[in-house]
């Protein structure tokens, strides 16, 4: 079978099972499995019945109650808002329903780092950054490794200060990369790509010596745009992605008062985490202190979970924890 043709059977059976269902099944796939999909769901119009008895057997008995299963492109936007969320889904959303302004660029997303790379390090650094900001965070990322210091910098500070992609840009994006690229300009809209939580989403994947030397040369240019790309790499809930012997080094640092306040805008997951890396006791203590604590001011948790961030990115530039995307500088210290 090919593989179209399993990713086209594939989405007919997520339009068939419903927006719930889909949602927990994409919700288990990795980002390009679920940009594959979406693409496949949207370029479907109408699923005959026959095809879908077809897809899998066990469905016929679903498929015969009514009619082919129409697709809604309103339905494929929540299906993918209540499997990623609001932010993850919202770019995706956009690439796949923005007709072919970019569909040149998909040729390079299943290309090695070290061969966009080359293709791409002699354009101007607007044109890398536009291109980057249509790949993935962590392929951008390690393209970015590839580069020197100096157009990796450069690079970077373009996408943090990109306010989305023009048409024009999207034109000399075609030109750039003539038989890789075919992207057209025909839809005047703006795609809602580039800016701060972009660039820092890549710089995610590049490594913490690369991480810091661009971070201070955008320092340089703009303190504050550099504190706000620090502010948006690493937020509360990815404290997830820290393993265990982190948590509990963090866990050290900070007072229990604060905690509480902070944990009071975790989610299940992240509260699960930390109580694992408690003792029982301490634990227990701690969930019923957040069971009896009343209601607390958005604002409030909001600082009390900086300051923690803060105390983490001072335990990761002791060497002490490993914060970030999970990018490495394939060293040992």
């Amino acid at each position: 079978m090919k593989a179209d043709e399993g990713i086209e059977k594939s989405a007919i059976l997520l339009l068939s099972l419903g927006q719930d269902e889909a949602a927990e099944v994409l919700r288990n796939l990795g980002p390009k499995e679920v940009q594959k999909l979406g693409h496949a769901m949207a370029a479907l119009k109408q699923v005959p019945r026959e095809r879908v008895e077809s897809v899998i057997d066990e469905f016929s008995q679903h498929a015969s109650k009514g009619a082919p299963v129409n697709v809604d492109n309103e339905s494929i936007k929540a299906m993918l808002t209540k499997a990623l969320g609001d932010d993850r889904a919202a770019s995706l959303i956009s690439r796949i329903m923005s007709g072919n302004d970019t569909a040149g660029i998909e040729g390079l997303k299943w290309m090695d780092a070290a061969s966009v790379a080359d293709l791409i390090r002699n354009e101007h650094p607007q044109i890398i950054a536009t291109i980057l900001v249509h790949l993935e965070f962590d392929h951008a990322g390690d393209i970015l490794k590839h580069f020197t210091d100096r157009l990796r910098n450069d690079v970077l500070l373009r996408i943090a200060t990109l306010d989305g992609v023009q048409p024009i840009a999207l034109r000399e994006l075609n030109e750039a990369l003539t038989r890789i690229l075919s992207s057209s300009a025909a839809n005047a809209r703006k795609t809602a790509m580039g800016g701060i939580r972009h660039a820092a989403e890549i710089l995610n994947f590049v490594g913490q010596s690369n991480e810091t030397a661009i971070i201070d040369n955008v320092r340089e240019y703009d303190p504050d745009l550099a504190q706000k790309i620090l502010d948006e790499m690493f937020v509360f809930e990815n404290l997830l992605d820290v393993d265990d012997r982190g948590i509990q080094l963090l866990l050290r640092e900070v007072q229990s008062d604060a905690l509480i306040i902070a944990l009071k805008g975790a989610s299940p997951e992240l509260r699960d985490k930390i109580f694992k890396n408690m003792s029982q006791r301490a634990a227990e203590m701690l969930r019923e202190d957040l069971e009896s604590k009343g209601p607390v001011r958005l604002s409030e948790v909001e600082n009390e979970q900086k300051e923690i961030l803060k105390v983490a990115r001072r335990l990761a530039e002791e060497g002490q924890i490993q914060l970030g995307g999970g990018g490495s500088d394939d060293a040992f210290v």
